[in-house]
């Protein structure tokens, strides 16, 4: 992922929503969300080359998403792939403490990382490059490429809309989805630096990428109910285009 925005015990009702953009190249193979033949518990989208997930919910009322950090002076890739951390979350069943304990003494195995993890009671942020752990509390929050509530203008803008959206009577997935859907390009006095050029600067600001081999592939919105269900909307693209939506809802009640 490279933007998301959430929720967190801010409506009484609800107590986590999400609204995400995943921003990857084009032409590197994916599954849209669906529930895992190898673990069946898993609801996420798939990396196809490295099997692993940027985002997705289990079974059992557990969420986990990341991001990457950017800064080119850095090597791109690690020894371990970063998507595999949304795997072993959402099949562990440990506290969440001891995942991030687990997490950090491999930290340096990763290309640098965002990751947002949630048990179904608490919610933590970890960066692996800062060696940075954030327990949250209730507020709207959002996180894109640098760390945890960095105000980066896409990261602001997205807060802002959802936060128009959380205290609604009925906040659904429907409506959410196409809250990170603006391609509009940030000032450049606002722009942050992050070694990439100011031309890469200006296309990476806004929160729905396009560029000619790389962009947004798909927005998810997901809300977590009081009473345990779930609710998943997934919407793909293709070269920028909307191509189909997928829906679920699971019950971690039962």
């Amino acid at each position: 992922m490279c933007l998301i925005a959430f929720s967190f015990k801010v409506n009484p009702s609800y107590p986590l929503i999400i609204v995400a953009n995943r921003d990857e190249f084009y032409d590197r193979p994916t599954a849209a969300a669906h529930f895992w033949e190898d673990e069946p518990d898993i609801l996420a989208g798939r990396d196809l080359r490295q099997q692993g997930s940027w985002m997705g919910v289990s079974k059992n009322g557990r969420f986990a998403a990341i991001t990457n950090y950017r800064d080119p002076s850095l090597p791109e890739t690690g020894q371990l792939s970063r998507g595999e951390i949304v795997r072993l979350f959402l099949t562990s069943t440990d506290p969440t403490d001891s995942f991030i304990q687990a997490l950090r003494s491999k930290r340096d195995l990763y290309g640098g990382f965002n990751v947002l993890l949630y048990d179904g009671e608490t919610m933590h942020h970890y960066n692996n490059i800062y060696d940075e752990h954030n327990i949250i509390e209730s507020g709207i929050y959002g996180v894109s490429n640098a760390t945890f509530n960095t105000p980066w203008p896409k990261v602001n803008s997205a807060k802002t809309v959802l936060e128009n959206t959380v205290n609604n009577e009925a906040v659904k997935v429907n409506t959410l989805i196409s809250l990170l859907a603006n391609d509009e390009i940030a000032l450049d006095e606002v722009l942050p630096n992050t070694g990439v050029g100011i031309h890469l600067e200006r296309s990476l600001s806004a929160q729905f990428v396009k560029l000619p081999n790389y962009g947004t592939r798909c927005s998810t919105a997901i809300v977590f109910h009081n009473n345990g269900e779930i609710d998943f909307l997934e919407r793909t693209y293709e070269d920028g285009k909307y191509k189909f939506d997928r829906s679920y809802r699971i019950d971690a009640g039962e």
